[in-house]
């Protein structure tokens, strides 16, 4: 009789414990509210670049010659930066640069070979992004071709 008197004391306890503690997770719960992050469409752009050139890569080293400029690319100069920032002239001056070394990458009388042209192409990215936004550099050098 002992034991189950005891057993019903410690139930109890632990069942007003963990109600109080669910009273308390509720209430800060409540008053937590979610900030959902919107990418920006050059976010958005960014990372079509970064998926396309990772096939691109594959397909060179696969051995093909990659022979279709996307003409999505073309939107770095009108696609918002994040939290509506201006762009600067920096900026302006890579886009043109990577534009150049894409269209040169997919021209069929380039006389650099393609790995060359690819790899050009990428250390533009990441020259651009050691100026400002230098958090994704390190993803944008392992698409390099080594």
């Amino acid at each position: 009789m002992r034991s189950i008197a005891f057993l019903f004391i410690v139930f109890s306890f632990i069942s007003c414990n963990n109600s109080e503690n669910l009273d308390k997770k509720v209430k800060v719960d409540e008053e937590f509210v979610f900030d959902m992050y919107e990418p920006s469409e050059m976010t958005l752009l960014m990372r079509s670049m970064y998926e396309v050139h990772e096939e691109l890569k594959k397909e060179i080293i696969a051995g093909n010659t990659p022979d279709k400029f996307p003409k999505d690319f073309l939107n770095i100069y009108t696609a918002t930066l994040t939290d509506d920032k201006p762009k600067n002239e920096i900026f302006n001056a890579y886009s043109k640069v990577f534009i150049d070394k894409e269209r040169e990458m997919f021209s069929n009388s380039s006389e650099l070979p393609i790995k060359q042209r690819y790899n050009t192409a990428i250390n533009t990215c990441i020259s651009c992004h050691s100026t400002e936004c230098v958090g994704p550099i390190t993803r944008i050098e392992k698409l390099l071709i080594n």
